[in-house]
């Protein structure tokens, strides 16, 4: 017993003295510490309302699954739920095998100062806000002849005066306007990691496969494209576990027209909440959220899981 309080008091005085030796690099931590807990953590108490009939008049009533039930009943909810899920994982496509093709142009300029010019004019789109690029695009496509697109339609004969398009209003066409707009903003921003990878790459073996006769296309098909493929799929897996996250690029492009097929999971609650028509009940849009949560940790499992196939490790 005595050996055992030994070994005890010795582990408390050896962390003690490690706390008092990293002192700062904990107290750097602490507002990052402090940030979590108020708004990841505590927030997760709420988790309770999401079986109440709550709408923030009178104390909640326990109704047990009833917000549920009734969730799974709403087709608002299901076409939100697709929505969020075909959105998001097309968007993910699109935007990463964009980004990879990118690079692969970038990393053909031997002009480093074109390079660079290059670089930071498809990085810039990035530090728009969705807000600016909303409003960017609202002007290019707005559906009258002040509309950039529509204007240019009109001028080379394809559409009339007077039978503009309203693209971010037609079912059809708001789905297609987003990824294009989506590309725009983040491709180039995606470039970042697979120029980092292209810049690993050892240019001996670019070398040795010029010796060889092989062209440019060829070294891009068997040194290059091979070099990014761990890459490639690595951002695929981190990305899949936060497709469920979707709303502010996709709420400053929606309307009422194209709600059917805009409308994702994140805007859906919002809708519950603030644009009802009657008190919201808190209740049913926590039960919502609560469902998105565990398909998101559902999709973090099944992607670490892909990654320590992928890569010998998991992300989490």
């Amino acid at each position: 017993m005595s050996d055992n309080k030994a070994v005890t008091k010795s582990t408390k005085r050896n962390l003690l003295s490690r706390i008092v030796k990293y002192r700062w690099f904990y107290l750097m931590f602490l507002p990052v510490f402090v940030f979590a807990i108020l708004f990841y953590y505590a927030p997760m108490l709420g988790i309770r309302l999401a079986f109440t009939d709550f709408k923030g008049v009178k104390d909640p009533i326990y109704v047990g699954l009833a917000n549920f039930e009734k969730m799974f009943k709403m087709q608002g909810f299901w076409d939100a739920f697709f929505n969020t899920l075909q959105i998001s994982g097309l968007k993910l496509i699109i935007n990463t095998f964009g980004a990879v093709i990118l690079s692969l142009l970038l990393n053909e300029v031997v002009n480093l100062k074109y390079k660079k010019a290059a670089q930071t004019i498809v990085y810039l789109p990035h530090f728009f806000s969705w807000v600016v690029a909303a409003s960017i695009f609202g002007l290019i496509l707005a559906p009258s002849q002040q509309g950039l697109v529509n204007s240019f339609l009109t001028n080379i004969g394809i559409i009339e005066k007077g039978q503009e398009i309203y693209f971010l209003g037609n079912n059809k066409l708001w789905r297609p306007v987003y990824y294009v707009i989506n590309a725009w903003r983040d491709t180039g921003w995606g470039t970042i990691i697979f120029m980092a990878t292209l810049a690993g790459i050892d240019t001996e073996i670019y070398e040795a496969a010029s010796i060889d006769g092989a062209g440019r296309f060829q070294k891009i098909r068997f040194i290059t494209v091979p070099a990014l493929v761990n890459t490639i799929a690595t951002v695929l897996v981190l990305n899949l576990a936060k497709i469920m996250n979707l709303f502010e690029s996709v709420f400053v492009f929606q309307n009422d027209a194209v709600i059917r097929q805009s409308d994702v999971l994140q805007t859906y609650i919002y809708r519950q909440t603030f644009n009802s028509g009657a008190l919201p009940n808190y209740g049913y849009t926590t039960a919502v959220g609560l469902v998105k949560s565990l398909v998101g940790a559902l999709l973090v499992i099944m992607c670490n899981q892909i990654s320590k196939k992928l890569r010998g490790r998991g992300i989490v």
